[in-house]
Parts: structure tokens; sequence; C-alpha cells
């Protein structure tokens, strides 16, 4: 970063675009484990990574020419919720992600131990007028008309909804594990599964 007068953004993004040019080792040390065996890439948490810039899905597309089953997990906390406006950003973050990355993706709620669970299920599936509800009541109203569009897009695309997990609950963590596995078809020779609703955690 001191060389090339990097900040820390840039330089986390410099690293991501010559890993996606050199990736040679990483094909050939994946390539060392079975076709059973299951990896968890903790990815960095710059938004940009994901929304606009191609290096993610650059590595994306590398890992399914490589023949892996893939799918984004994308992390969202649950403190968000007590803020309309950044629950609302975060949900269109995650959209923008999905639109780039193009693949099967898998929206989680974190730390729900956190959140009374009638406020929290509010907010697993949320609808367009609760939304813009809450929008109106927290931003000037010479937002609403931005707020009611905005809405609209998430409505619109209808594919924003949140898995819970809490960490104290074994199954919470076992239901986010079984939408993994269904997205990317993991262990298909055996019984399938299909992933259980958020309503059985509660």
């Amino acid at each position: 970063m001191e060389e090339l007068g990097y900040g820390p953004n840039g330089g986390l993004i410099y690293c991501m675009e010559y890993l996606v040019q050199n990736l040679d080792w990483l094909q050939d040390l994946l390539g060392e484990y079975s076709d059973e065996d299951y990896f968890i890439f903790d990815c960095p948490g710059q938004i940009e990574l994901y929304s606009h810039l191609p290096v993610m899905k650059q590595l994306c597309d590398s890992l399914k020419d490589w023949g892996f089953n893939i799918c984004c997990v994308y992390l969202i906390d649950s403190l968000f919720i007590v803020d309309p406006t950044k629950f609302i950003s975060g949900v269109l973050c995650s959209l923008s992600a999905m639109v780039q990355l193009e693949l099967p993706h898998i929206n989680v709620l974190t730390k729900c131990d956190l959140v009374d669970e009638k406020e929290l299920s509010k907010y697993l599936d949320p609808s367009e007028g609760y939304l813009l509800e809450n929008l109106a009541n927290a931003t000037d109203p010479k937002w609403r008309p931005l707020s009611a569009a905005i809405c609209n897009v998430i409505n619109d695309f209808s594919m924003v909804a949140f898995v819970p997990m809490n960490i104290n609950r074994e199954e919470s963590i076992e239901t986010v594990l079984m939408h993994v596995d269904h997205a990317i078809n993991y262990g298909e020779d055996l019984e399938p599964q299909e992933p259980k609703s958020h309503e059985a955690d509660e």
C-alpha cells in the first residue's frame, strides 16, 4: 500500500485484482480435495467488490469453470432493522450483489438473538407497504417519492428475503446450512431435503 500509494480500500481492490489474474495456485490447491469437500470463502466486507466491480464475479466464474457449484451467502446485521434507512440500504446492496454475481443467493440476517422475535418477523420477507411506512416515518417528507420508488424496486424484484440466524440455536444454523446445501445441490445423491422455513425456528 505504501509503495503504490493506496489506502485500505484501494489496497484490497488491488489485491483482489491481482488474485484473479493469478489463480493457478488456487486451482492447484483446491484440486487436492475430493468432490465431497465443502469450501467456505470468507470474503472482505467492502461492498464495492460485489456491487459494481467485476473482480468477485471473475473469481466466481473461475470457480464455476473448475466444476464447483457455488452460491453467495450475504450477511446483514439484524441490528440494521432498528433503522429503516440502514435496512433499506442493506437490502439494496444485497440486490445489487445478486444482480452482479449472477449466483444462487441466500440473504442471512445475523445476530437475531439480539432482536425481539416479533419485530424480526416483519423484516424476514419485507412487504412494500411495511417498508414504505417505516421509511416515511424515518425520513423527511420531501424524500417520500424516492422512498416509494426504492420500495417499488425491491417489491418488483421479489427476490430479497432473509433467513434468520441465531448463533445460540443450533437448529437456526442448521436451517441456514440447509438453504446453502439446497442452493448448490450439495449431496444431491442423498435423500433430498427441502430447506425449512424460518417459521420452524420460532
